[in-house]
Parts: structure tokens; C-alpha cells; sequence
């Protein structure tokens, strides 16, 4: 018996540690998950979204796709005589970035406990957690659908073709809803389960690769944990305006409403116009961005066609918006430094510029698109146009290419400023520069072994 019991423990050994994998990534991804639909209620809630006729927690769980990056499809009815349409396209923010932390934490945590990281566990642990996300993310694109009643007249609005219509209409008990696009919410929750787990990869220092990554992440690691950062330090700093906003200019739930919902699309824009970046967009109608009234007031400057958000149109309205560049230039020259003094003593200067050049260039790219806003709806009599009272039109775009090129125009200066001001912080393994001979180079070989 005693021979037989090292080969029955096995498979029991193994099913148990199968099942405490199992169990990781469910934590990881209810926690991601359940973080997202809190922080989404909350800001519905603020924004008043508790008085819809039912379905809270249908929209909740829309708002939850949405951040996950999935799409949800607006719909209406109107019946025979008129006819509804609308479109919405955007990511609430705030719930990405709370899902994003979370997730990324719960994943790396039970890797900091072993030294080294194999290739098949390390890709294991993606395909396990990457699979629960799906079937979680399946789950609530199923609990995203609901139809509203939409009120249109009656003899209570100032608009008397809303009145004369609403009467005509009575019967027909126009909705709007909306409906998950299940195979698309999928295809962008995979890449967005993906890009998540990445990035807290590349940017914990205390998570081990596999031996064939272990040579980059000295190049790598840096520069992302300095991006990652200025991320969180522009989304902390329009915590604290929002915060003060409420607090002195009334209108507190509307602003808690944008803070929990889409601060970090308002951070990270500013960010990019900070660097001289621009977006484009318009808005017509009654609707209007939940942002600053300077944004949408910029946005409704060109009625003809669209308006260019950046640093002097912004400025035009308020000149404080000047402040953003140097803002800017502080933040990206701080993270720059951070960067350098967490990186290898031997790394040069222009390392330094192209790892902060590339970094942030790549950190445009990813966060530009996802602040694009696109919004439309109406109701139209007999297909010939619409109520203008119930129709409007959103839109807020990014010129990517153009905010990324500057990115990378920043981050070449700012690293290399960053990596010069390093050069006199004493850091883990320093030693002598190139000039001190033979023998500082000799110790840099131990001190980098050591380290």
C-alpha cells in the first residue's frame, strides 16, 4: 500500500491544483467584473438613470459591455407613420480603467509567488482566464436588452409639432432600446481581456517572465509602468477638479455622474490636447456630451460642419485652458525621470529617449480611440425628417495619427531630459561611467549579476 500511494495522490494532486487555477481566474474575472458593475451603478445613479421605467439593471449591464469594450446596438419603434433611429458609440471609461486595475491585480497575484514563470503555465493562465471572461461577458451581453417608452408631446412640451404628433402618435407607443451585438462584444472583449492582461505584465516588476522574455523587460518594463502612471495621474487630477467642481459649482450628481462614468475620457483628452494632439466633432440638437461645458461649448462652434477641439480653440473660450501644456510638460518630464531611475544604470540617453518615444506613442495610440464618442437619435414622420426637439447628434473623434506623432515627439525629448536628470540619483547597480576605466566596468558586470 505504501507503494500505491504516491500514485494514487497524484491525480488528486493534480485535480486540486487544476482546480485552484480554475479558481484564480474565476476570482480574477468576478472581481473584475463585479468592480466594473459597481462603479457603473453608481455613476447611473448619479446621473438619474434610476428613473427610467424599469430595466436598471439591464443598463447596468450594457454600460459593463461597453467598457469591456463591446457594442451595444441601439433600436426604436415608432410604428407605421414614423420611424426612430439611433446610434451610440463610446466607452464609459472609468468602469474600463476600475475593471482593468482590478482584473490586472487578481491575475498577477498568485504569480508573485514563484520565482520563475514557464511559457505553458504562464500562457495556461491567460487561456483560463481569457475563457471565464468570455463566458462571464456572454452572461451579461444576455441581461443587456431593454425597450423604453419615449415621450413625445402631449400638450406638455414647447415644441407644437412634438404636441401635434405626440396626439397622432398616441397609439403607436414609440420605444427606443437596445440589444448587445453579441459575436462583436466577444471579438472586443477578447482583445480587451488580452490588452489587459498584458499590460500588467509588462508593467509589474515582481511578476517573473519566461526565461526568453526576462532579457526585455529591463527595456520595456520601465517606460510602460512610467505610462501606466501618467495615466493614473491625470485621471487622480480630474478626480480632484471634478471634486471641487461639485462641491463649488453645483450640479454635484451630474459631476459625480461623469466621475464615475467617463472621468478618464475627459483626463486623457486633456493629456493629448496638453501635447498639442487634437480632436474634432459637433454636437447638435438638445443632447450634449456629459463633459465640461467648455468642451461642448467648443463643440457647437461650427454649425456647419465640424469643430476642432484643441489647445487655442479651448483657450478661445476659457484661458486657462493654456495651463494644460505646462501641466503636461511636467507630468511626461516626471514620469520620464521615473522611467530612467528605474532603469539599468548602463542604459544611455538615447535608450532612454526611444524606450519613452516608443512608450508613449504606443500609449496614444491605445487611449486616443477609445475616448471617441458618436451619438445620434431621432424620430422621423413618414421617413421626411425630424422633431428637433427629440433628434440630435454627438460626435467626438480623435486625430490619432497626428496626437500619436506628437506623443512620440514628447516622449524622444522627455526621455532623454529624464535620463539625463537620473544620471545624478544614485541607483541599484550604478557604477563608474565609461571613462572610469576598466575597473568600474568590471564591478557594473558584478553589480548588474547581482542585481
Amino acid at each position: 500500500m505504501s507503494q500505491q500511494l504516491p500514485t494514487t495522490s497524484r491525480p488528486a494532486h493534480g485535480a486540486r491544483q487544476l482546480a485552484r487555477h480554475w479558481g484564480e481566474a474565476l476570482a480574477a474575472v468576478v472581481a473584475g467584473l463585479l468592480a466594473m458593475a459597481v462603479v457603473a451603478a453608481l455613476g447611473l445613479w448619479a446621473a438619474g438613470a434610476t428613473d427610467l421605467p424599469g430595466g436598471f439593471a439591464s443598463v447596468v449591464a450594457a454600460v459593463v459591455v461597453m467598457a469591456a469594450g463591446g457594442r451595444v446596438d441601439l433600436s426604436g419603434d415608432a410604428g407605421a407613420l414614423a420611424g426612430t433611429n439611433a446610434e451610440l458609440t463610446a466607452m464609459p471609461l472609468t468602469v474600463t480603467l476600475v475593471g482593468a486595475l482590478v482584473t490586472g491585480i487578481c491575475f498577477l497575484r498568485p504569480l508573485r509567488h514563484h520565482a520563475v514563470a514557464g511559457t505553458r503555465d504562464l500562457l495556461a493562465r491567460v487561456g483560463r482566464t481569457v475563457v471565464v471572461w468570455l463566458a462571464a461577458l456572454a452572461c451579461l451581453s444576455a441581461l443587456a436588452r431593454h425597450d423604453f417608452p419615449v415621450s413625445i408631446g402631449g400638450g406638455q412640451s414647447q415644441d407644437p409639432m412634438s404636441d401635434l404628433f405626440g396626439e397622432l402618435l398616441d397609439a403607436a407607443n414609440p420605444t427606443v432600446g437596445f440589444r448587445t451585438d453579441v459575436g462583436a462584444t466577444l471579438g472586443f472583449g477578447l482583445l480587451w481581456i488580452l490588452g489587459v492582461l498584458l499590460m500588467a505584465l509588462l508593467v509589474s516588476r515582481r511578476t517573473p517572465l519566461p526565461p526568453r522574455l526576462v532579457r526585455y523587460q529591463e527595456a520595456v518594463r520601465p517606460p510602460a509602468f512610467a505610462m501606466l502612471l501618467l495615466l493614473l495621474v491625470y485621471v487622480v487630477l480630474g478626480l480632484a477638479i471634478g471634486i471641487v467642481v461639485a462641491a463649488t459649482k453645483g450640479h454635484a450628481a451630474d459631476t459625480f455622474a461623469v466621475i464615475l462614468l467617463g472621468l478618464p475620457n475627459v483626463s486623457w483628452l486633456a493629456l493629448g490636447v496638453g501635447i498639442g494632439g487634437s480632436w474634432e466633432g459637433t454636437v447638435e440638437g438638445p443632447f450634449g456630451l456629459p463633459m465640461p461645458q467648455i468642451l461642448d461649448s467648443v463643440l457647437r462652434t461650427d454649425t456647419a460642419g465640424l469643430s476642432t477641439v484643441d489647445l487655442s480653440s479651448l483657450a478661445s473660450y476659457d484661458s486657462r485652458a493654456w495651463w494644460l501644456l505646462p501641466v503636461a510638460a511636467v507630468l511626461v518630464l516626471a514620469v520620464a525621470f521615473l522611467s530612467a531611475v528605474r532603469s539599468p544604470a548602463r542604459t544611455r540617453l538615447w535608450q532612454h529617449a526611444l524606450h519613452l518615444g516608443i512608450a508613449f506613442a504606443l500609449t496614444v495610440l491605445v487611449v486616443a480611440p477609445v475616448t471617441l464618442v458618436e451619438a445620434r437619435f431621432g424620430l422621423s414622420i413618414l421617413g421626411i425628417g425630424e422633431l428637433e426637439s427629440l433628434g440630435g447628434e454627438v460626435l467626438l473623434r480623435p486625430h490619432v495619427w497626428k496626437t500619436a506623432g506628437l506623443a512620440l515627439l514628447w516622449g524622444l525629448v522627455a526621455g532623454f531630459l529624464g535620463g539625463l536628470l537620473a544620471t545624478r540619483v544614485h541607483r541599484r547597480g550604478e557604477v563608474g561611467t565609461d571613462e572610469a576605466g576598466s575597473g568600474g566596468a568590471g564591478t557594473g558586470e558584478a553589480d548588474s549579476r547581482t542585481r
